[in-house]
């Protein structure tokens, strides 16, 4: 899932146009780079490669939640993506949430009495643990008129403490719409290196499921509005995926990428653009469009 910031502590970015009807499609022309992890000693084979999609990191996407979100699920708009709780990627990833869990107040987050009282883990039909789901939504969502604010109580927690949000947040939250995957390829000389992809985390990361969401925002014109691309925006999320070596690595491949364009601002060309990003610059070209 995202990170879901209350709007008072959202990124500053413009304000949203009204949600575009229709997803653009999940299969585009993309450009990609492929570069060694730098971290690799001098003189030896790579045994990891970095394989990352510049369309989508030099989008401008970025997390409308409170917004124009219009919530995974038509009938609870106001949870964002965070109805069906988050599962833990391992025990590590639970005891890290632990710690800070014990640390929210009752002004921070809504549910910390039922938490206390009932427990904030559960499990899911395989077994797999999970934050519990409460009132229909994960118990840590604090909802519209709150007082601390609405979003994630664990978002709250760390702007008030001065950290990055996945310092505190399970790693699925904080990932979405970064997507890490692993595959290990092997050389027609048969040696082999892991390869490391960093890309859009669209519905199908979701599994089967994702196709029946009622709305999503990687895809949707109405979420690409930010005013810095997403290697920008989320570079702590990418060098906590990547490292920090890597990431300056992707980031000046991404800075080339957006020095193609002719100013004035970037040139809407195929391959160079995420197609959501193209419709959200296109529909505020619009007459009487709201900028």
């Amino acid at each position: 899932m995202p990170s879901l910031t209350p709007p008072s502590s959202g990124p500053d970015d413009a304000a949203a146009p009204a949600p575009e009807p229709v997803e653009t499609s999940l299969d585009v022309p993309r450009t990609w780079v492929e570069f060694p992890d730098p971290e690799t000693e001098p003189g030896t084979a790579p045994v990891q490669v970095f394989r990352c999609d510049l369309t989508w990191l030099t989008s401008s996407w970025t997390c409308i939640y409170g917004r124009g979100c219009g919530g995974i699920y038509a009938d609870r708009p106001d949870d964002g993506c965070c109805t069906l709780g988050a599962h833990f990627a391992d025990t590590d990833d639970e005891k890290r949430v632990r710690r800070a869990v014990k640390r929210l107040t009752a002004q921070q987050w809504q549910y910390r009495a039922t938490g206390r009282a009932i427990g904030w883990t559960d499990t899911d039909a395989e077994g797999a643990r999970k934050t519990r789901v409460v009132d229909d939504a994960c118990i840590f969502l604090n909802r519209p008129g709150f007082p601390g604010g609405a979003g994630c109580a664990l978002h709250v927690l760390a702007l008030a403490e001065g950290q990055e949000p996945l310092q505190l947040k399970p790693d699925v939250c904080w990932q979405l719409p970064l997507r890490r995957s692993y595959r290990e390829v092997e050389r027609p000389d048969g040696t082999t290196y892991l390869e490391v992809t960093v890309a859009e985390y669209d519905r199908r990361g979701w599994g089967a499921g994702g196709h029946d969401l009622d709305w999503y925002c990687s895809g949707n014109p109405a979420a690409h509005i930010g005013r810095e691309p997403v290697f920008r925006s989320l570079r702590a999320e990418l060098v906590e995926l990547i490292g920090t070596k890597a990431y300056d690595v992707l980031a000046a491949h991404c800075e080339q990428l957006l020095a193609v364009a002719q100013p004035p601002g970037r040139a809407l060309l195929p391959l160079l653009v995420h197609p959501a990003t193209a419709a959200a610059a296109a529909a505020a070209r619009r007459p009487g469009r709201r900028r």
